[in-house]
């Protein structure tokens, strides 16, 4: 039986055929809940893992590195198959390969869940991981093909309420579900959502057709999986491993560098590339792309820095971090009325420009915290940055897709997509790097005033010896307990520190990169973007 989409379809007349858009209002916003759901069950699933490690560790009688690959499998496979979804849509249908998607990722969720032991649900991720790659990009090039320019904003503004929220919400469902439940429940609780989501998808996605090429670009394939599959094992093990003092991340490394130069040159020479790099022409795509990189870096970097501070500063447990982060959420689904009345009317490059500086000033707030700061005082700081998401994210995927020929829209949305996630990857990995650095640096800075003609010092150490002779320590006790409190208290300044330099870097990584916008489109282009590839 055909869909409703589908029989919409046909009765278009013969000079609309090569446009996708759907004339149904209730329809195109039925399209929009289901692949933007879609899309945030992805991203939830690249952060919910992360808080359940310790539990899969001890439930599977693994070491953390070994559960470590539960979250790396997952993040590899995604980073590979994001690129390929143009490709795969053309080869097998979009609809048919998104509804795909949407069943391996249900069923691989699934799996995750039964796992008996850590190989099964290591590979268990990976497909998941895969299938995953196939939602995320292909939401968003299914919204610019459904929907007409005029409504390409609210559209968009959905789409990335979902991307940007999932990373806020993935840790804070992923501790309440191990907390109440057990580590098992993070992955069954996508299969409801996943159900739905795949007999919406099926009702009422448009079939679109399939452009099978003459040849196979297995050799692109076989360089792009060598090349971002070994970036991304780097950028995930790399901290733990100490970078390049370890041969196994040196040799990845060298991989990936090979691996990328000769998947350029094989897709540039290709005639039917599996990815096709040609679309970088188009300089709105280029700069867009690469802004979003820096946009990763810094969004996600943010992102994934504030929950370490307030649980490893400021001690809060996983729910209270959560409730920390939510006002910023709640934030930027308030803005997504307000951007789809200013989209297409407003220069995007303003509405980028403005979220840039607000996102600096909500870094340099950020960077003032220290071991005092209530949650009342990260209240604003994290409403802004919220905020500035929506005006930075938003008008960008407008601006760098929306001006593309419709038959570049999905190798376009992939490309971009990659962009965004490898911003992540690198962002978590280089502050990660960065965090540790900065903190040895303050540390030994602050050691060096721990000496015996430091009065303050010599005053601390008094009263904490006073304090521990009090509670029945001896003297000797009392003076290496009191020595003990003091370098917690260096400790702890020196993370703060550190995690101040952090949010003034990310804030100057947002001012660099502002350049960037003046080879935007303005996001107000006539151009059909609506329309299918």
């Amino acid at each position: 039986m055909a869909s409703l989409a589908d029989r919409e379809q046909s009765n278009k007349p013969a000079e609309a055929e090569d446009s996708t858009v759907v004339s149904s209002s209730l329809i195109r916003w039925i399209i929009a809940v289901t692949v933007s759901s879609a899309a945030l069950l992805e991203v939830i699933d690249t952060s919910i893992v992360n808080v359940a490690l310790n539990q899969i560790q001890g439930n599977l009688g693994a070491t953390l590195a070994e559960a470590g690959w539960v979250v790396t499998g997952y993040s590899v496979a995604n980073a590979i198959m994001i690129p390929l979804t143009a490709w795969m849509g053309d080869r097998f249908g979009k609809k048919a390969y998104f509804v795909f998607s949407l069943i391996g990722f249900t069923i691989s969720s699934m799996m995750c869940g039964f796992a008996p032991n850590l190989p099964i649900l290591v590979i268990s991720r990976i497909i998941q991981g895969l299938c995953g790659g196939g939602l995320l990009a292909k939401a968003q090039a299914i919204l610019f093909e459904t929907f007409p320019k005029e409504e390409q904003p609210a559209a968009q503004g959905l789409f990335g309420i979902c991307v940007m929220v999932g990373p806020v919400v993935g840790p804070t469902l992923g501790g309440y579900l191990t907390d109440f439940f057990n580590w098992r429940w993070i992955f069954f609780v996508n299969l409801p959502f996943g159900i739905l989501a795949t007999i919406l998808a099926i009702m009422y996605l448009p079939k679109t057709p399939i452009k099978k090429t003459a040849t196979v670009d297995w050799w692109g394939i076989i360089l792009l999986i060598a090349a971002i599959g070994s970036l991304q094992v780097v950028l995930e093990e790399g901290q733990q491993d100490d970078w390049f003092s370890s041969t196994y991340i040196t040799t990845l490394a060298i991989v990936a560098a090979i691996g990328s130069v000769l998947f350029i040159w094989r897709e540039l020479i290709c005639k039917d590339p599996a990815v096709n790099l040609k679309i970088l022409k188009y300089k709105s795509l280029a700069a867009g792309s690469a802004y979003s990189l820096c946009l990763g870096m810094c969004l996600y970097g943010a992102t994934f820095a504030v929950p370490i501070y307030a649980q490893s500063i400021l001690h809060y447990t996983p729910t209270q971090t959560g409730l920390l982060m939510l006002p910023g959420a709640i934030a930027s689904g308030c803005c997504m009325p307000l951007f789809a009345k200013l989209g297409g009317k407003v220069d995007a490059r303003l509405m980028i420009a403005a979220g840039s500086l607000l996102s600096i000033f909500s870094m340099w707030q950020l960077s003032t915290m220290n071991p005092n700061t209530s949650a009342d005082s990260m209240f604003w700081p994290l409403i802004w940055r919220g905020i500035a998401s929506i005006f930075m994210f938003m008008p960008l995927s407008t601006a760098t897709l929306g001006s593309l020929p419709k038959e570049y829209i999905g190798a376009g949305s992939g490309f971009f997509s990659l962009t965004r996630q490898m911003g992540g990857s690198i962002g978590i990995a280089a502050l990660t790097t960065l965090l540790a650095q900065r903190e040895n640096y303050h540390r030994s800075h602050l050691v060096e005033q721990i000496n015996p003609y430091n009065q303050n010092l010599i005053n601390m150490t008094h009263q904490f010896t006073g304090l521990m002779t009090q509670h029945g320590a001896s003297g000797g006790q009392a003076y290496l307990g009191a020595m003990g409190l003091v370098n917690g208290i260096v400790d702890t300044q020196s993370a703060v520190l550190a995690f101040a330099d952090m949010f003034w870097i990310v804030g100057f990584t947002f001012i660099i990169s502002m350049p960037l916008l003046f080879f935007l489109s303005d996001g107000k282009n006539k151009t059909a973007v609506s329309a299918g590839h």
